[in-house]
Parts: structure tokens; sequence; C-alpha cells
């Protein structure tokens, strides 16, 4: 299928690696109405409590704002936007030749002869089509087993929790959201590395981190030493943008490569999905249409958005805490904040 094209970094517009270069409203921007969503994020609190929202316009920071506590130099929870980070971090082993996404995953608990999710390769993994069980629940009075894997049962070792489950569909036949394929790309590229805790964050600071000025970013690990690549990556609002821009600009920064050609196009390269899904259409690790047509984001519990506008060259990243039964309005919420940079 075909992509929008993805902007490049206007020229005079220098990269955001030291500080974010300043820009202003395009002409002729309805500004009344973003004052009008401005009050019902932060003042009305219409979507429970709201922490940061950060403007990205044409490589230039336009607009920010902050709530009580919080502002440019406080870290904000990532919850499942470090799914997003995890397909970066894969995509930097993929260029080095140390992976390859269509090969068979390696994943020790599905090596015996026979074992039916010996099939499953990482494209599958970041696809969420891997067809293993998981339950992706996030309420404490149900059964979940996103809640076991973080806090319970498998805390120790969230890998092997989640590639222990038995298989239930066919893999790439069947997408259901899981936090805990994620966990288990992220070991995999642990054990490409061999790298775990401490050595694999420098692994991440030195390749992804450190190259786009990003100097906030606190990365949990499990006792294992696997990195939570499903729900953990704390980092202030600034640096979310930095890292949206880096996929707003397919892979590039400052002029050189550092994700592989064609890497960000396979993270919005829409994902079969089996008739009655309701969540939304999902690309590989990055959630898709959310903002318009060829919109991609990296979305994370209780209302964590960074939201990616090819068509604009724009990057919106919102922080707070919204409670479940307000998901869908933020997000439309966020469309109409979008909408407002359209003619």
């Amino acid at each position: 299928m075909s992509l929008p094209p993805l902007p490049t970094q206007p020229a005079g517009t220098p990269w955001p690696t030291e500080e974010w270069p300043l820009g202003l409203f395009p002409p002729g921007f309805d500004r009344l109405r973003l004052d009008d969503l401005m009050a019902e994020q932060f003042e009305q609190l219409a979507f429970g409590e709201a922490h940061a929202l950060v403007i990205v316009k044409d490589g230039r920071l336009i607009f920010e704002r902050y709530g009580p506590d919080h502002g440019p130099d406080k870290t904000c929870m990532s919850w499942s936007k470090a799914k997003s980070i995890t397909h970066a971090l894969t995509g930097l082993l993929v260029g080095d030749g140390k992976l390859d996404i269509h090969a068979p995953a390696d994943v020790p608990e599905w090596r015996d002869a026979g074992d039916p999710r010996g099939a499953i390769t990482l494209d599958h993994l970041l696809r969420m089509s891997s067809g293993l069980r998981f339950s992706e629940v996030y309420e404490p009075d149900q059964p979940s087993d996103t809640i076991a894997m973080i806090w319970g049962a498998g805390k120790d070792d969230v890998a092997h929790y989640a590639a222990d489950k038995p298989l239930d569909y066919a893999p790439g036949r069947h997408w259901s959201y899981s936090s805990g394929t994620t966990n288990i790309v992220s070991r995999t590229l642990a054990r490409t590395l061999d790298a775990y805790g401490p050595d694999f964050e420098a692994f991440m600071r030195e390749r992804l981190f450190e190259p786009l000025g990003m100097v906030s970013p606190v990365p949990k690990f499990d006792p294992a030493g696997t990195f939570i690549g499903s729900s953990f990556c704390f980092a202030t609002a600034q640096d979310f943008a930095r890292f949206g821009l880096l996929y707003l600009r397919g892979g590039v920064w400052e002029n050189r490569r550092l994700l592989p050609e064609g890497w960000v196009d396979h993270a919005r390269t829409p994902t079969y999905q089996q008739p009655g899904v309701t969540e939304g259409a999902y690309g590989a690790h990055w959630w898709l249409g959310m903002a318009g047509p060829g919109s991609f984001s990296a979305n994370g519990h209780e209302g964590q958005f960074t939201v990616i506008a090819p068509d604009l060259d724009l990057v919106v990243v919102r922080h707070g805490k919204t409670p479940t039964e307000k998901k869908e309005d933020l997000k439309a919420w966020l469309a109409e904040l979008v909408d407002c940079f359209r003619p």
C-alpha cells in the first residue's frame, strides 16, 4: 500500500538536540479554538488530570502547557508509549544486521521440536499477531495477565511469563493487543546483544536517547535484566516530542540516518485485524489513524499520547491521568486539536 510521505526538516530549522527551536502558529490559525480546547483540558479537567501538552510544528516548538506540579523538567509516565521506543530499539539492531524480523524469534521457551510457537517471528510480535494467549486488562478486580506480569507472579521475569503462554491462534492470523509480546521482544534484543540491565540501558542511551538529545529518560528493568518495554520509560514531554520527531523525519536526525531505511514505514503499515476489533487500526507497535488519515501515534494507559501527523508536519504530546471511561473522549479531543491545524 502507499503511505503518505514523511516531511523532512525544513531548511534553516535547527534540530532540537540541544534545545528546541521556537516557532509560531501558522498564519490564520484559530487561536480562540485552541484556547477553548486548552481550557477543557487544563481548567475544566474534562479528561481527568492534565500534566503536559506539547505541540511541535515544522520542527519547532510552538506551544507547551503544564498542569500543577508539572513543567518542562518533570518526567512523565510512558505506560505503553514505551512499546514504540521498543520498536525503535528493534530497528537499531535490524539496521546493524543483527536481527531478521521475519525469521523465527529467539525465544528459549519455544525451542522444543513441534512447538507451534516456534513459528512466531519478531514481526508477528511487533504487530500484536503472535497468537499467544494474553489477557490485556488493567482493572485489578478482573483477571489480568498484564497486572500479573508486571506486579504479580511474572514480575521477576516478565518475558518468561509472557513467552510461557500457550498459542490460541496460528501466528499472523489473529490480532490481540498484548504487553506480554513487547517484553518478549525486549528480551530478544537483550539476548541479541548479550546485554541486560545497566548494559542494555547503556545501549539505549548511546544509540537512541543521546543522539536525539533526550537526557531525561528513565527506563525500568525487571530482576532478570529485561527492559520492561511494554510499560516503563519515564521522560519529559519535550523528550517524548523529540522521539516523535525522529519518527516524523523517517528515522533521520541531524541529517544522519539512525533507524534503517523503511523502518518508520514498517511502524505505520497497517496490520491485519480480524473483523470485530474495536481498539483502532494498528501498525507495528504504533497505532494508526487517530488524528486523521496518515497519522500514527504512541498511546499509553491513562491518556499518554505522542501523536504524529505527517501531512501537517506536526507532533503533539499529551500526558495526564485519564480514567478509562474518558479514554475515547480524550482521543477525540486530540483529533480535534490536530484538526485545528488543517485549513
